[in-house]
């Protein structure tokens, strides 16, 4: 299940970018106006701190039924298919529920998200960069010399931005996204990386990852969207 943060900075980016409109926000992700505004406002929640998802002890061993009645809807015709709403009354009816509607609700997304991207895209449309930061080595007053190496391309036009640094760290990968968005003259809609340690704490399953806060932090500040 995605942290606060993850959830925080893809309402501000999909916004703040022309995606989805306030109006269109607000019923997806069923906010109010007040909330929506502090959310644009604020590249992070007021008083984060990223640490491991909150465990919810009250759902945990409901989440394998809720799994299966949404695993079961997909071969149902839409109208027939389970409102959150019945779901919860399923779970306190057959199955002695007795938390909140919201984490079900929570839940119900989360599931639904996990399974919207099914196949790898091939093609490079404008506006999407790729980025590689690694070691290499160089002569450096005629000394073999270990450089970190950020190279951030774009594939559709083939334009490419190198920067070599004395060192790979989390300080250094954010200098060369500035310096590599002042070279292009912007920021790109979609970046693609690797499983870099310092964007990554977890593979999880498909294409979730578990990042790191200053990841989301550069995310939410540039607000671009990862693909991993």
């Amino acid at each position: 299940m995605r942290t606060d943060m993850e959830w925080w900075t893809e309402v501000r980016r999909r916004v703040l970018t022309g995606e989805l409109s306030k109006r269109g926000a607000c019923r997806e992700y069923d906010l109010g106006w007040h909330t929506l505004t502090k959310i644009l406002a604020h590249p992070e929640p007021p008083g984060y701190r990223l640490s491991r998802p909150r465990k919810r002890p009250k759902l945990e061993s409901f989440l394998p039924i809720i799994h299966q009645i949404l695993e079961e809807d997909g071969k149902q015709p839409p109208k027939q298919r389970h409102t959150v709403k019945r779901i919860v009354e399923r779970l306190r009816d057959e199955h002695g529920y007795d938390g909140g509607e919201t984490i079900v609700k929570d839940a119900v997304r989360a599931w639904r998200q996990s399974r919207r991207e099914v196949f790898v895209p091939l093609s490079h449309p404008p506006g999407e960069a790729q980025v590689d930061f690694g070691e290499a080595t160089v002569r450096l007053a005629g000394e073999p010399t270990k450089v970190a190496l950020f190279v951030m391309t774009l594939p559709y036009s083939g334009a490419i931005f190198i920067q070599v640094f004395p060192r790979e760290c989390t300080e250094t990968f954010h200098e060369g996204h500035a310096r590599a968005f002042s070279f292009f003259g912007g920021v790109p809609k979609r970046i693609s990386y690797d499983n870099s340690a310092i964007a990554v704490t977890k593979v999880l399953r498909g294409r979730e990852r578990m990042l790191t806060k200053e990841f989301l932090r550069l995310r939410s500040h540039y607000l671009f969207q990862e693909h991993f």
